[in-house]
């Protein structure tokens, strides 16, 4: 793709995309519009910074993360679908799903965590399902993150040589390597049943984590339309303090200042 791209110019533009995210999440609010976006891709390919750099300048109570764990023993007996449908959004809100259903026709089936007939059935009735969503009014949005080989075992590297990035990595990265092939047959039938025109899968190259987060952002600001919100004006008071007499400081208990 060439050089990487500046991170003076990274900065600025990302500063711009903030700016528009909080347009956006307003616009949600208002209007009761109901948001999912899910962000899936190959191991290290820099979904979590984009999701970061979405939420960062948002209202956690508007635009939310979910990042579900592995099933319960309980929720592998329940319809597949149900775990993720109590995560869905309500009006006025935005739900962004780290890893979704999709676990079922990625990890599940490359790892033989499910059977095959439940893998078949997955791709059967996940368009459906998405069908449903959108006949409800949810407005959908999908994300696959692509990174090389190269650019994937060089942050593998990272992980493991970098003591703030270590949790990062785990057994399952090994395995993602491991079964290359496999993952990559994986996403391939994955894409042939369920990149479908009312419900496409979006790529984004990601071995530039800066334009990839760029990139994402500005494209889903274009999947939905919004208006600025006209805000009232706002004359903040004078405080009033008349009648307080403030508890003696020496009483209170202060953080060292170590810096």
């Amino acid at each position: 793709m060439g050089n990487k791209l500046d991170k003076k110019l990274y900065e600025k533009e990302l500063a711009k995309l903030h700016v528009e995210l909080v347009k956006l999440q307003q616009w949600v609010q208002q209007e009761g519009l109901k948001v999912v976006v899910l962000f899936e891709g190959r191991d290290a390919a820099g979904k979590g910074g984009v999701i970061k750099r979405i939420t960062e300048k948002l209202n956690p109570r508007i635009c939310r993360i979910a990042a579900l764990p592995a099933p319960t023993e309980k929720e592998k007996t329940q319809w597949y679908f149900q775990r993720y449908v109590a995560h869905l959004p309500s009006a006025g809100e935005i739900v962004l799903f780290d890893r979704s259903w999709y676990n079922r026709a990625g990890v599940e089936k490359v790892m033989e965590f499910c059977t095959q007939e439940q893998y078949d059935e997955f791709l059967r009735s996940c368009p459906e399902f998405e069908r449903m969503l959108q006949r409800s009014g949810i407005i959908l949005i999908k994300y696959w993150f692509s990174v090389s080989d190269e650019e994937q075992e060089k942050r593998f590297l990272e992980r493991i040589k970098t003591p703030v990035k270590r949790w990062k990595f785990s057994p399952m990265d090994l395995e993602s390597r491991n079964r290359w092939a496999e993952y990559s047959e994986a996403k391939d039938k994955m894409f042939a049943y369920t990149d479908t025109k009312h419900s496409p899968w979006w790529v984004v190259p990601s071995d530039d984590k800066k334009r990839a987060r760029l990139n994402c952002i500005s494209h889903l600001l274009s999947q939905i339309d919004y208006n600025d919100i006209e805000y009232d004006t706002i004359d903040l008071p004078e405080l009033n303090k008349e009648g307080y007499i403030r508890a003696p400081i020496e009483e209170q208990a202060f953080v060292p200042q170590k810096y």
